[in-house]
């Protein structure tokens, strides 16, 4: 029997449409192969409609979202409205309001990309980022006084629950099972400085880890010492499970080590709701409407989503056909040098994927 998902669709502002619209067309061309119907309803959320009407995203989008299976994001960013505006006002909002809790980072190198990291290739370049997605800074808990003035304070505070923190390294510890590889759970964090924060952090992750997944190795290591391994040793690495400021720092770190923003794929994960897929890059406003942008992390990110609502088969087939675009086709990664346009690399992959 057919299973038919519904997805709403966001494409955003910049290049966001046009990469959305290489993904769409991958996932509708190999749909059919698996007895899967998609069913895409889009929204116009983003700069223009903002500047259109003054409002980021209207209140009742949270409840409107739940009625999809999943959101498949293009990129937010538009160059006339401040930064900070469209990112904490649809971004950080969706995933709050949706309970987003878990940011999925795979870093993972394919064969025939170039990395920048000497020595290192696909063997040493399969890893994944586990990042909690809805405590920490990103909470906006705290405020600024006498702004303005030589005296202005501000403050924001990093918070987290011990519900916040179980329910991520319950998922960390899973997906480390699941994976099945290395079998190896590293918590990212800074005991010697964040004492009472990742305290919290480190005490819950060994205890969970002794009681209920002691086939799998727990390692910790700083944020900073995270950094340079993922530079020096990357091999090194499984799952790794982090909070929300470092993680949005170190994930970035581990895209360019796969290839750069191009390849590189997000999921905003809710275990038991919603959740919205997006490639990382940004809305790469200086391209709009070129049709040179590399759609590629947008395609992955429709792969992530596959797979995380359970239609693996169909994952893997995206996959295997970004692999080989990638290894034998590509120029490069970059907008504008790729050696094909948006829509060809759309093509390509949505050809191979449908064979």
């Amino acid at each position: 029997m057919a299973k038919t998902y519904k997805i709403a669709a966001i494409g955003g502002d910049g290049t966001g449409p046009e990469v959305l619209r290489e993904g769409i067309k991958v996932l509708t061309a190999v749909a059919p192969k698996f007895g899967v119907t998609l069913d895409f309803t889009h929204f116009d959320f983003g700069g223009e409609r903002y500047l259109r009407t003054g409002e980021a995203l209207p209140d009742s989008a949270a409840a409107e979202m739940k009625k999809f299976d999943a959101i498949y994001l293009g990129a937010i960013g538009h160059p006339d409205v401040k930064p900070g505006i469209l990112e904490k006002g649809i971004l950080l909002r969706l995933r709050f309001e949706l309970d987003q809790y878990i940011n999925l980072r795979p870093v993972k190198l394919y064969p025939g990309v170039e990395c920048p990291l000497k020595g290192k290739g696909p063997n040493e370049i399969d890893y994944v980022v586990v990042r909690e997605n809805s405590g920490d800074l990103y909470t906006g808990t705290g405020g600024v006084t006498m702004k303005g003035t030589p005296h202005e304070v501000a403050v924001q505070s990093a918070v987290y629950s011990r519900f916040q923190v179980d329910r991520c390294l319950k998922f960390a510890f899973d997906y480390t099972r699941k994976r099945n590889k290395k079998k190896t759970l590293a918590l990212c964090g800074k005991t010697n400085v964040l004492t009472y924060l990742y305290d919290l952090w480190e005490r819950a992750f060994h205890e969970m880890g002794a009681q209920h997944y002691p086939e799998i190795t727990r390692e910790y290591y700083h944020v900073d010492a995270t950094c340079m391994w993922m530079i020096k040793n990357p091999e090194w690495f499984d799952v790794i499970v982090t909070g929300n400021m470092f993680g949005d720092i170190i994930t970035d770190l581990g895209a360019i080590t796969q290839g750069g923003m191009g390849i590189a794929a997000g999921g905003n994960i809710n275990p038991e709701g919603v959740s919205m897929f997006e490639c990382i890059g940004g809305s790469a406003p200086k391209y709009t409407g070129k049709n040179v942008i590399n759609p590629l992390a947008q395609i992955a990110s429709g792969q992530m989503m596959m797979e995380i609502l359970g239609e693996t088969a169909m994952a893997n087939k995206i996959e295997q056909a970004i692999m080989w675009v990638v290894a034998g086709k590509l120029k490069s990664l970059s907008a504008g040098k790729m050696g094909f346009s948006t829509t060809d690399v759309g093509d390509l992959v949505a050809a191979k994927a449908a064979e």
